[in-house]
């Protein structure tokens, strides 16, 4: 009996013993680290509050929420305001035109950035290397609101510079933004102007990675620049090209809610309309805050699924995934 007391006692002292050393390496790394874990607490703090905070808010799409009386006290109705966006007469349009908004927008706004980084990267004149980056990364901090202005006065019917230049060739004028077919290429067309330099950033960030020795070999073995590229820039980037692939995907259903918003009118609703714009007219501007918030829910749930699909999609055909 004593002696298994004296061993239970002997593993109380073993277990304080390796607990106080295993605190006083973890108090260690932290006062080494504590220059870079004050860097992150920026960031982490920012996620806290604007990122992780109001998912709290989300409850309102299960309630029937009245400012005046707070979100607590709203009385609850659980799935009522999904089965009103469902059954909607706008539900099938809405998801339409998001698509096809997207779809066209990834179509331009993922290949466009590989193709400008490897075009990019063959430039061997360090100036003008350095001159078309800066030109084609200024647009991405010029506003949507500006770009939105520009679009419209560029294609203005009147005072466009695109119909002036129709109408000195003797061609007749084109009303473009009332053109409903038109306008998820208009879309496109000022995301690849604002973001396609600034996209890419990462892959030209990829290419400095790719070992030398490997165009050394190639030109000895007589590749061309196209062999070169086919055979050892796009390979070497490829896992890159996937993770931003996935997170395009993941973003599906968020169009560009701001340019669309500027850019479109009632008269073209049958194609411009998205799920964004209508979540802005009746949730916002007609104060209906829970149909609001339960439309952004089914959109953000729509994004994750599609996210998570075609991450283990890649995973499974190509061993790159964010996890």
């Amino acid at each position: 009996m004593k002696r298994s007391n004296n061993s239970a006692a002997a593993a109380g002292q073993d277990f304080r013993a390796v607990a106080g050393r295993k605190v006083k390496i973890w108090k260690k790394s932290i006062i080494r680290s504590r220059y870079l874990l004050l860097m992150i607490s920026v960031p982490f703090v920012y996620l806290l509050i604007f990122h992780y905070q109001p998912i709290y808010g989300l409850q309102i799409a299960f309630k029937d929420f009245n400012p005046f009386i707070g979100m607590k006290d709203s009385p609850w109705v659980g799935f009522a305001h999904f089965v009103d966006f469902f059954h909607s007469e706008y539900f099938f349009r809405l998801i339409k035109n998001t698509l096809v908004i997207s779809l066209v927008n990834l179509a331009f706004t993922f290949p466009l950035p590989i193709i400008i980084a490897l075009t990019i990267n063959e430039i061997t004149h360090k100036h003008f290397k350095k001159t078309v980056q800066t030109i084609i990364y200024l647009p991405h901090f010029i506003s949507s609101v500006v770009v939105a202005g520009l679009v419209l006065s560029t294609l203005s019917l009147k005072t466009g510079t695109v119909n002036q230049m129709l109408s000195s060739l003797g061609m007749e004028q084109i009303d473009f933004m009332n053109i409903s077919g038109l306008f998820p290429f208009i879309v496109a067309g000022a995301d690849v102007w604002q973001g396609t330099g600034w996209a890419s950033i990462i892959y030209l960030a990829a290419m400095t990675g790719v070992d030398p020795a490997l165009y050394e070999a190639a030109v000895m073995d007589g590749a061309s620049k196209w062999k070169q590229v086919l055979n050892i820039t796009i390979p070497s980037i490829m896992p890159t090209i996937i993770i931003q692939f996935i997170l395009k995907v993941g973003q599906l259903f968020n169009v560009s809610f701001q340019k669309i918003l500027l850019l479109y009118n009632p008269r073209i609703y049958d194609t411009a309309d998205v799920i964004s714009t209508y979540v802005y007219r009746r949730g916002l501007m007609g104060q209906e805050y829970s149909f609001g918030a339960a439309v952004g829910l089914f959109n953000t749930l729509v994004n994750l699924t599609m996210l998570l699909t075609f991450n283990y999609i890649c995973k499974k055909t190509s061993e790159n995934s964010l996890w």
